[in-house]
């Protein structure tokens, strides 16, 4: 439980694993129900809470398509197959392109992008909404 809606706190929470996040002036039963929906496998989070996420979503994903914005769709589309954590040799097999262009493709985006490595590519296809966690 959280005595204040803290973001630092917040999104740590929810980059480790939380499935609920209330506040401490929570009800009993409000924190009762809020275990059931938690032990049932969904999560929760309390209003101010979700105020919170949603906003922080909204700004990730306008940050996130004005970073894109500088790749072409084909860089897009290799940005995702990095994210998905495909290999040059696989990237070109499903996007029809040889292992070579798929590497040129991936510095392209390394430069682009202003990052050191495929791991970062990685992060930034999730934090743009490129690619969504436990989608296909």
């Amino acid at each position: 439980m959280l005595t204040s809606v803290d973001d630092e706190y917040l999104f740590a929470a929810i980059r480790a694993g939380a499935a609920g996040l209330l506040l401490k002036d929570t009800s009993p039963a409000a924190l009762r129900d809020a275990v059931r929906v938690v032990a049932g496998g969904d999560a929760l989070l309390s209003p101010a809470v979700t105020r919170r996420v949603l906003a922080a979503a909204a700004r990730s994903r306008v940050v996130g398509s004005q970073r894109l914005a500088v790749l072409t769709d084909r860089e897009r589309d290799v940005l995702a197959q990095v994210g998905a954590g495909r290999s040059n040799a696989e990237i070109g097999g499903i996007l029809h392109l040889s292992p070579d262009t798929a590497r040129t493709y991936v510095s392209r985006l390394l430069t682009k992008l202003h990052v050191r490595d495929r791991s970062q590519l990685v992060v930034i296809a999730y934090e743009t909404g490129l690619l969504v966690p436990g989608g296909s």
